[in-house]
């Protein structure tokens, strides 16, 4: 009986991992489950969930272009199937537009009874999707869990059922957020032996300085996000080029959203990639842009989650577009669970569990400054 399991799991987990590299998950729902079914003794059940609030602690205060916080309203969402749990979360920071009741409000609206079968993630995942035209955060949470659950039933996790090489996994930013001489100074001494690259906020009327606090103590590569902070393109173009002769390698985000036309301009004559980051949220969001930014990035809180994070990857790809993924303040649930794509993103911004003092989970880590994914199922997390 022993063999003929082992034989059944690895036979599910290489139907799952052909059909979700064409994102075909239907097919899981037909093949794998069965034989994940017969693993666990012919048992089926009904997936259950609960959620409940969990403030996040920053370290420090955290400072962009257009506010300070030092919290994150973060909501805890647990999918459980046939006595095994995966994990999701919410995290909405300021400029998403959800907060704790709006997120709560949704997932009280979200009905998992009707599903007998996680695998039949495709249905299960566009029936949550048709509950609202917005509330991306919420729906990222049940997906991050149901993936977790998922792969944690297929005894894998999932860059390697997307048939990525954890080796690949790229080093990390480390963000800076806006502040003071003195405090860019300290943060930049604590962390550059850390991490092969940093990321700097950037939008205000202190951008140079900024810059050159941090080199005058680190001659790492940066990574720049203005947050929609530069109004002018002609402005905006003179500072790309005063940036890249300091070391600079990217910019994110840096007009508003709304000057496409004006983006458009900039990236062309840019020296370097641009990416857009309030100015896409979903994979319908990517034709929209396409031709005003080098390339994209991904957060999971605002496209819905991994299974639309995975499209939008392959989408930009074929486009020719260079791709980011990124996160909010989170804690490690959500970080790892968008780590799983990054063996294969130009950049990654993953560095938001180490923002927070109190993580509830163990995960990706950062080791010498690059992403190191666990060998753990689903998304790689534990419970601390």
């Amino acid at each position: 009986m022993t063999s003929r399991r082992d034989f059944l799991k690895r036979a599910a987990l290489t139907t799952a991992g052909s059909a979700l590299a064409l994102t075909n998950i239907d097919a899981i729902g037909s093949t794998a489950a069965k034989s994940v079914n017969v693993n666990r003794h012919g048992k089926s059940g009904k997936i259950t969930m609960k959620f409940f609030p969990y403030e996040l602690k920053l370290r420090h205060v955290f400072t962009v272009a257009t506010y300070s916080r030092t919290t994150t309203p973060d909501i805890q969402v647990e999918l459980t199937y046939d006595g095994v749990t995966g994990y999701g979360e919410a995290s909405m920071p300021p400029y998403l537009g959800q907060s704790v009741q709006t997120v709560t409000t949704f997932l009280g609206k979200v009905d998992l009874s009707q599903f007998n079968d996680p695998f039949q993630m495709e249905d299960i995942l566009t029936y949550v999707d048709s509950l609202s035209t917005g509330d991306g955060a919420a729906k990222a949470a049940i997906d991050i869990a149901l993936h977790d659950l998922v792969g944690k039933l297929l005894g894998a996790p999932w860059y390697r059922i997307w048939g990525l090489d954890a080796a690949k996994a790229p080093n990390t930013t480390f963000t800076i957020g806006i502040d003071t001489k003195e405090v860019v100074r300290q943060k930049t001494l604590e962390y550059a032996d850390k991490f092969n690259i940093l990321k700097v906020k950037l939008g205000r009327d202190n951008d140079k300085e900024m810059i050159e606090t941090i080199r005058s103590v680190t001659n790492l590569p940066i990574a720049v996000d203005a947050n929609q902070g530069w109004k002018d393109r002609e402005k905006a173009l003179d500072m790309i080029h005063w940036l890249k002769e300091r070391g600079i390698v990217m910019v994110e985000q840096p007009m508003p959203k709304e000057q496409l036309d004006d983006m458009a301009w900039l990236t062309e004559r840019s020296p370097l990639p641009t990416f857009a980051d309030e100015a896409i949220q979903r994979l319908a969001d990517i034709r929209r842009i396409e031709g005003a930014y080098t390339g994209i990035n991904i957060k999971l809180m605002k496209c819905t989650g991994m299974r639309e994070a995975w499209k939008m990857l392959n989408y930009a790809r074929a486009r020719g577009m260079k791709v980011m993924v990124g996160c909010m303040t989170e804690t490690s649930c959500a970080v790892s669970a968008a780590a799983q794509l990054s063996p294969v993103v130009d950049f990654a911004d993953l560095d938001g569990n180490l923002l927070i003092a109190n993580d509830r989970f163990k995960g990706m880590e950062v080791v010498k400054g690059k992403i190191t994914l666990p060998d753990r199922p689903g998304i790689g997390v534990v419970k601390l």
